[in-house]
Formats: C-alpha cells, sequence, structure tokens
C-alpha cells in the first residue's frame, strides 16, 4: 500500500486536502446484512466461500457520498453556502482518529473503531468542511483486558494491541495485494475469499451491533453462502454483471479466481473441488495458474 507513504503528511493536515477546512463532520453507517447465514456456520464449512459482511451488497462508496451530500446540502440550508468536501475512502483521511475524536467511539485493539451502542459494523465517512461547529469531546476507550480478537486472526496479523501488519491481514491479501498471495499465509486463509470478519466476530461489544437499515446492503447474488466451485465456474461475464456496483468489483475476475484458488486449496478433497480445479489448470492467467497449481498440490494431485 505505497499509496500511505506517497500521500505523507496530507493524511493528518485536513486543510491540504480541502482548504480553509475548519472542522471534519464524521459519520458512521450500518452495514451488517439482514437475512444472511450466520457468518460462523459460513467460515465452518469450508466448500462454502466467506465474503466479508461489508461486501455482501451493493458498493456501499455512492451510496454513503450521496447520503453525506445531503447533509451537507440541510447544513447549508441552515447556515448559506459553506465551503465543503465529502470523502468515503476517497482520499487519505485519517477516519479512525478524526472518527475517534469526534466522539463516534474507540480504535480497538484490532484497528478498528468500535462504538459502546452499535459496535464496529459500519462504515465511516466524513464532510470537511469551513464552517466553524462547535467540538465534540472524544471518546474513551473500554476494551479493556479483553484481547479475544488477537488470537482470532486466522494469519497473526494483530502482531500486539493496537498494532497490525497489513501484509499479513486477510482483507489486504484477497483485496489489495495484486500479485501472489503468500505461499505461507494461503492455508491459514481457509475459506475466506474477500475480506475478513474474524476479529469482529469474536469481539464483545458487537452484541450491540445494529442491522443495516438501507436495502443497498442486503446480500446479492447468494454470496453470503455460496459454494466455492460455483463461483470459480464464473466466466469473466459472469463477474462483471454479477459484480458490478460492488465492492468486489474493484478487485477484477483475476484476482476474484486467484482467491477463489486458494480456498479451494483449503476445502474438502472431493470431486467437486479437483473438478473445479482442474476446469482451470490451463487457465489465460498465469497468477491464477500458479494458485490451481498451489491447490491441486494441497490435494496430493499434479
Amino acid at each position: 500500500m505505497d499509496y500511505m507513504a506517497r500521500h505523507g503528511t496530507r493524511r493528518s493536515r485536513p486543510a491540504e486536502l480541502h482548504s480553509g477546512t475548519r472542522r471534519v463532520i464524521s459519520v458512521r453507517m450500518d452495514y451488517w446484512p439482514p437475512g444472511t447465514r450466520p457468518a460462523d456456520s459460513v467460515l465452518a464449512e469450508p466448500a462454502l466461500g466467506y465474503v466479508s459482511r461489508y461486501a455482501l451488497g451493493r458498493d456501499y462508496h455512492k451510496r454513503m457520498r450521496k447520503q453525506l451530500a445531503t447533509l451537507a446540502a440541510r447544513l447549508e440550508a441552515v447556515a448559506g453556502p459553506i465551503g465543503h468536501r465529502v470523502f468515503v475512502d476517497s482520499a487519505p483521511v485519517l477516519e479512525k482518529a478524526l472518527a475517534r475524536n469526534a466522539g463516534l467511539g474507540w480504535i480497538g485493539k484490532h484497528t478498528n473503531l468500535i462504538a459502546r451502542d452499535a459496535g464496529s459494523y459500519f462504515f465511516l465517512g466524513e464532510i470537511f468542511t469551513t464552517l466553524e461547529l462547535p467540538v465534540d469531546e472524544p471518546a474513551t476507550a473500554h476494551c479493556g483486558t479483553c484481547s479475544k480478537c488477537i488470537p482470532a486472526c486466522p494469519t497473526g496479523a494483530i502482531t500486539a494491541p493496537y498494532q497490525l501488519d497489513a501484509r499479513r491481514c486477510i482483507s489486504y491479501l484477497t483485496i489489495e495485494l495484486h500479485g501472489p498471495i503468500p505461499e505461507a499465509l494461503r492455508r491459514a486463509m481457509g475459506n475466506r475469499i474477500y475480506g475478513c470478519d474474524d476479529c469482529q466476530l469474536v469481539c464483545p461489544w458487537n452484541k450491540f451491533a445494529r442491522a443495516a437499515h438501507h436495502p443497498d446492503f442486503l446480500a446479492r447474488h447468494a454470496l453470503d453462502a455460496s459454494r466455492l466451485s460455483e463461483l470459480f465456474a464464473w466466466t469473466a461475464e459472469d463477474f462483471d454483471a454479477r459484480m458490478r456496483g460492488s465492492a468486489i468489483y474493484r478487485i477484477g475476475y483475476e484476482r476474484w479466481l486467484r482467491n477463489i484458488a486458494v480456498a479451494l486449496g483449503n476445502a474438502p478433497t472431493t470431486p467437486e473441488t479437483l473438478t473445479a480445479l482442474r476446469s482451470r489448470v490451463d487457465d489465460a492467467s498465469a497468477l491464477v495458474r500458479e494458485h490451481v497449481a498451489w491447490a491441486l498440490a494441497q490435494h496430493s494431485c499434479p
């Protein structure tokens, strides 16, 4: 993620992102999709593909940006014309630190934001504005002695409380990483094909998490519990038709197949699994072929 170094200090200097910024309005939006198969049961069934719950519906970026633009318009209706700019993962913004300082929650030991009344299953977004608004009190931390999230990480990416090695994080490996997934981490990925929720699933504060209200976040195309073999059979056209408008679309078809190949390598050795893998031994992508070869080797198959 070289973009972090590339942006440098702009991440901590809001006025460099939007000239004249005096305040940052930080907001959260619940995303847990109601009516989906329980996450734990999908993780426990290795023939299924696990997709992080935030990505089961439509892409949140557009939905949240629209909501923030509506909020900004309402502010202008009260305060008159103001300078503002909306951000939803669209610039080098220290969103978790800003949300903490705005009182929305504290940064937990897994490095995600946690709210006492809403757990951690929510998106964050910001409005940078020239409007001089009152300043909220920062949230206090309430993880206490709990550290369930640390051993829960499948790849050991949480190296210490409040410290995350992104190079080991399954969300990074399945979404941000463009090349081969390090072999040493593939077995630990299990059936996680897009993102990972494990550190949040064990967090006691998520007993207060709220289901999403907006229909955009409802699961689409049965992605909450699809069989790996069926997903691996998608053509490029299938991927384009079903994932367009989804957060998953940004990784592209090639990395989608790469991720599923790893999961199939971790799946039970069954005719279904082997047939799926052998169907792509000669795939046009060298990246996919390499991961398929690794997966077949896990089943002691050439």
